[in-house]
């Protein structure tokens, strides 16, 4: 998995609340088990119309300031809905690498972890704050590190945000469940050598 250390990049705005999976990945992307390639995908339904092909110019990451966004700012409730790992695999695919919003669906935040995406919760207030900053366009850059927990805006202005310190951990080590399981590889080969030899018969 990707580290994420720091992330310097264009915030795209997104104020709807309730974005779900089906609208981050719509459901007939999900035949595939492979993480990449999905984010032509995302937002498709969103993105395009009807023909899958021709660009909606309203829509935000159609507009030419924000096509190369790595973050985005987004409403209350982000990624509810089915828990389809593919939508956290889309965002990651199209750039995304971090997500800030006021509250996540449980199953989407833990997601975006073992993915390499940082989810990151701010408060009401805090939130339009950085819509507002989102909403200039390529002016739109956003700057976030992860070691001090702090998201600075374009006029310099700094917000603090809390984390859990495990998952800050994998994420700055680049761990995924595997990998965390893999770092104790010594204590669990010790532990099978100690059940072979107490019970050979297993």
């Amino acid at each position: 998995m990707d580290k994420f250390i720091s992330l310097t990049g264009v915030a795209a705005p997104l104020p709807f609340i309730n974005i779900d999976t089906d609208m981050i990945i719509p459901k007939q992307y999900l035949k595939t088990i492979k993480r990449t390639g999905l984010g032509s995908a995302l937002f498709a339904e969103m993105r395009f119309e009807e023909d899958g092909v021709t660009e909606k110019p309203d829509f935000v990451l159609n507009k030419d300031a924000y096509r190369n966004a790595s973050i985005i700012v987004a409403g209350d409730n982000f990624g509810c809905g089915s828990s389809r790992e593919h939508a956290p695999w889309a965002l990651k695919d199209f750039g995304i690498r971090c997500v800030i919003s006021t509250s996540f669906a449980d199953i989407f935040y833990n997601n975006c972890f073992k993915n390499g995406i940082l989810p990151v919760v701010v408060t009401e207030e805090q939130l339009a704050a950085l819509m507002d900053d989102a909403d200039r366009g390529s002016n739109a850059t956003i700057s976030i590190d992860l070691e001090a927990q702090t998201i600075s805006g374009p006029d310099g202005g700094t917000i603090s945000f809390d984390i859990d310190p495990s998952r800050k951990q994998a994420l700055l080590q680049g761990l995924d469940d595997v990998g965390l399981t893999m770092e104790k590889g010594e204590a669990i080969s010790g532990f099978e050598s100690k059940m072979e030899a107490s019970r050979p018969w297993i």
